[in-house]
């Protein structure tokens, strides 16, 4: 029997959970920005001819590898970063 679209839609969201080059998953992000960060998001997106979710994965890669440079991995700040309380 041919799945509903809703059963597909249910379907896709569960394997996007292992999708990844890693097989680390998918994540989805809802977020309100102003206008120049959108108007922005798209134009630095064309310019460097990627799509905003690849430019926003990038941007935010590398700014956590360069906070990470900072951070000796056995320090309490490497514990308080993964932790989720780090304050910047």
């Amino acid at each position: 029997m041919a799945k509903t679209p809703a059963e597909r839609q249910r379907d896709l969201r569960a394997r996007r959970q292992f999708r990844g080059t890693d097989g680390n998953g998918e994540r989805e992000i809802k977020v309100w920005v102003n206008t120049r960060a959108a108007l922005a998001l798209d134009r630095l997106a064309n310019a460097y001819g990627v799509t905003k979710r690849e430019l926003i994965e990038r941007l935010v890669i590398a700014e956590e590898d360069k906070l990470l440079q900072g951070i000796n991995s056995d320090s309490p700040e490497w514990e308080k970063y993964f932790r989720g309380k780090v304050t910047a």
